[in-house]
């Protein structure tokens, strides 16, 4: 079974066991994420670690991790 995210990513049973990837790689979108998370610039993860993707594809990763964290649910802490 395969899910069109968006233009740029989907999750296939197929692939990487559901994981979210970028269309036609076996790159999943956490990959990504943890390399900017860990303050490597996206030019350099388009040249050194995933030449295969494109800035735009990297854009839709961190719209697509906004729309996943903006969908949960928080809880209110009251403050004493």
């Amino acid at each position: 079974m395969r899910i069109e995210i968006n233009n740029y990513i989907v999750a296939d049973t197929e692939i990487c066991h559901g994981q979210p990837t970028f269309k036609g790689t076996r790159i999943m979108v956490w990959q990504v994420i943890d390399l900017l998370a860990a303050g490597v610039p996206v030019d350099e993860i388009l040249k050194d670690y995933f030449p295969q993707i494109t800035k735009e594809a990297i854009l839709a990763a961190l719209s697509y991790a906004s729309e996943i964290i903006g969908g949960e649910r928080y809880v209110a802490f009251q403050h004493t």
